[in-house]
């Protein structure tokens, strides 16, 4: 059985690059559920988000599930971040581990505070609010097959819901790592967001029928009108395919440096290359990262800082990321939070 979970791994990710590039896929502003795109956790993105081959905590349920088994430990996540818009996304998690393999339920929420319904008679607001919301919950199975390579997986039920309308779909993840034991150089990969395409379910006509067929010019549902709601288009998720590697600058008992590269390639973007580093000593850890080719973002920057205490030990991360004209200010660019805790 392991055997054929590797093998079907290795065939998926390899040929993942082939599928994101091919014709089928359309790039810019074509996919839906934006918000699976937004990375979670602090030391992640001070980093730079060059952590698919870093990750061997619990936020591993996000960036590359087969980095869950790495810590024997039972892990509690919990991300919080600022976006420019008043737009607040918060990302929780637990996992148990059994030493090999390890379990963990996650939920993403991307909120909003209520905004102005307006419509195009009354030139303006109408006084009314509506709501946006879109939620991700996961499961995650991840194990080590030896003491070099590990694989995971994650599926997850999705959900956007706006104005009185919603869609409801799914998507799995896939990731493996593999370490070579030389300076702790350790290959990441993995693929995100593999689903169907959505689609909204929408009266356009209010007639209390959906999908009707306007091709034949017949009044179908009897409505004393020719049938004017036709079928809605779908649209596809942000699948994202990412490949990187990590290795160690130097290392001692209390002290490290490393450094990570990654290439990462999105259904609805460029490719674009991440760079990351981290220096820790003692308990205090420094980040610093850069995407490239990026429209974006670019540097980002970060502190953690480790606390061991009787009940658990603690890591509380923050990060920076600069929003380049999409923000105003230092205070209007984008704010990471992150706590971890190890039982």
């Amino acid at each position: 059985m392991k055997k054929i979970i590797l093998l079907l791994t290795l065939v998926v990710l390899t040929a993942a690059p082939a599928f994101l590039n091919a014709g089928i896929f359309p790039k810019t502003g074509t996919a839906s559920l934006q918000f699976l795109k937004l990375g979670i956790d602090a030391r992640a993105t001070g980093m730079g988000e060059a952590y698919t081959a870093v990750t061997n905590d619990i936020s591993s349920v996000y960036w590359n599930p087969a980095g869950l088994a790495l810590i024997p430990q039972q892990q509690a996540f919990f991300s919080h971040t600022n976006w420019p818009g008043e737009i607040m996304h918060d990302y929780a998690a637990v996992s148990r581990s059994t030493g090999v393999s390890a379990y963990a339920f996650s939920a993403s929420v991307l909120h909003m505070a209520p905004m102005d319904v307006t419509t195009a008679d009354a030139f303006g607001p109408t006084g009314e609010k509506f709501n946006y919301m879109d939620m991700a919950l996961g499961l995650t199975y991840s194990s080590a097959f030896t003491d070099k390579f590990s694989f995971g997986f994650t599926g997850k039920y999705l959900r956007e819901s706006t104005a009185g309308y919603s869609i409801d779909s799914y998507s799995l993840d896939l990731g493996s790592l593999y370490n070579t034991k030389w300076k702790n150089l350790t290959i990441g990969m993995a693929l995100r967001n593999f689903g169907p395409d959505v689609k909204y379910t929408i009266d356009n006509d209010e007639d209390n029928h959906m999908d009707e067929d306007p091709v034949d010019l017949l009044d179908n549902d009897g409505d004393g009108l020719i049938d004017e709601d036709p079928p809605e288009l779908g649209a596809k998720i942000p699948m994202d395919f990412s490949m990187g590697a990590s290795v160690d600058l130097y290392r001692t008992d209390t002290e490290y440096c490393i450094a990570s590269a990654q290439l990462d390639n999105c259904i609805d973007r460029q490719e674009t290359w991440n760079l990351g580093s981290e220096y820790k000593f003692g308990s205090l850890f420094a980040r610093i990262g850069y995407q490239l080719n990026y429209d974006t973002y670019g540097p980002s920057a970060g502190l953690g800082w480790e606390l061991a205490t009787r009940i658990a030990v603690f890591n509380i991360d923050y990060a920076y990321t600069n929003m380049g004209k999409m923000a105003e200010d230092f205070i209007g660019s984008a704010h990471r939070l992150s706590i971890k805790m190890k039982f």
